[in-house]
């Protein structure tokens, strides 16, 4: 794949995930244990995926 093909993927990608955050701008609340949480949407994905792939790389990394 030339890196003009890579380039606009990475274009149609980037601009998909730009609209779904944008969409998702609500304030959710949640309670964790004794506390309860208030955050925007927008926020919370991504800080669920990078919990998420942290998460999986110990695992992965992890010898049983």
């Amino acid at each position: 794949m030339s890196s003009k093909h890579k380039g606009i993927l990475i274009g149609i990608f980037g601009s998909l995930l730009a609209v779904v955050l944008l969409q998702n701008t609500s304030v959710v609340s949640f309670k964790f244990l004794f506390w309860q949480l208030s955050m925007s949407r927008i926020i919370l994905f991504p800080l669920l995926v990078a919990i998420g792939f942290v998460a999986g790389y110990v695992v992965g990394k992890r010898s049983w």
